[in-house]
């Protein structure tokens, strides 16, 4: 412990506060906004599972310097090199990827933006829209049983491991496919995040709610249970009748239409359109003025 503290005073009584120019001060801002577009960039590839690992490492190498164990700091230096390029050949295909996009046009635009524009918001596309009632109504029609939960704020992590990973993006077809009857993935729910189906065969909470019809089944309770417990919208196709029902905030509205079914995607799908003020706008104006 008292070697913790005297290294603690000895870091402390070294700190000066440097005086900082307005090229120190750009420089912190493009490093910060470089690494905050890499920190982005790798969290949605699958080096970010291993980039954790690696700060698991870090945190444990500083806590050794700390504590001055000497054979792990040896251990380390010797194998620092090896480190390297082992990491090198782990990150290659996303290294690749990086020095490609270097050369894209797009990239630049997004760091020096020169023209005006509109930018989308939206949980999920019109494109996904379609594609789900298509798959409801035909499935209904056919009468294949379905239960499809569209994810909206609260996530469904504890759900979805109940499931199948499937992270594949959202057709019609993927969705009869599942359902249709005999398949391995058949049995249970659906959940969709975004354009994408992200987990299959689901298992949901079945609602307690007596003013329910006793007539319903299993299907259309953990379409009512699911939306009590989470702001999602549930798509449910029975199997019986062919219907098509919604639920959410715990209500259950049996035999929708295909318009209604669009509508109520349609509300949850909160699409804003921003207008963006580009640099090229912002420098007109100041001329002006």
């Amino acid at each position: 412990m008292q070697n913790v503290l005297s290294f603690l005073m000895k870091f402390l009584s070294r700190i000066t506060i440097p005086v900082l120019g307005i090229t120190d001060i750009l420089e912190i801002i493009l490093i910060s906004y470089f690494v905050y577009q890499f920190i982005v960039w790798i969290k949605f590839t699958r080096a970010y599972s291993l980039l954790k690992g690696i700060l698991v490492i870090a945190a444990f190498i500083v806590v050794a310097y700390i504590l001055r164990m000497n054979t792990i700091l040896w251990l380390f230096r010797n194998l620092a090199s090896v480190l390297i390029i082992g990491l090198i050949v782990i990150f290659q295909p996303e290294l690749r990827r990086v020095l490609e996009q270097l050369g894209q046009r797009k990239l630049f635009a997004n760091l020096f933006p020169l023209d005006s524009g509109r930018d989308v918001k939206e949980r999920f596309t019109d494109r996904t829209i379609n594609e789900i009632t298509r798959a409801a109504f035909e499935m209904g029609a056919v009468r294949t049983g379905a239960l499809i939960v569209v994810e909206q704020d609260v996530r469904l992590g504890e759900y979805e491991r109940t499931g199948i990973n499937v992270d594949a993006i959202l057709t019609s077809q993927l969705l009869i496919n599942i359902f249709e009857k005999n398949t391995p993935l058949h049995d249970g729910a659906v959940i969709v995040r975004g354009n994408r189906v992200v987990a299959a065969t689901c298992y949901l909470p079945l609602s307690d709610n007596m003013e329910l019809s006793k007539q319903l089944g299993t299907r259309h309770r953990a379409g009512v249970g699911i939306s009590e417990v989470s702001d999602s919208l549930t798509i449910i196709v029975s199997e019986e009748t062919g219907h098509v029902s919604i639920a959410r905030r715990g209500r259950l509205i049996s035999n929708v239409t295909n318009a209604e079914l669009k509508k109520a995607l349609t509300e949850i799908q909160d699409k804003k359109v921003v207008e963006t003020r580009k640099l090229r706008q912002l420098l007109r104006g100041r001329i002006k003025k």
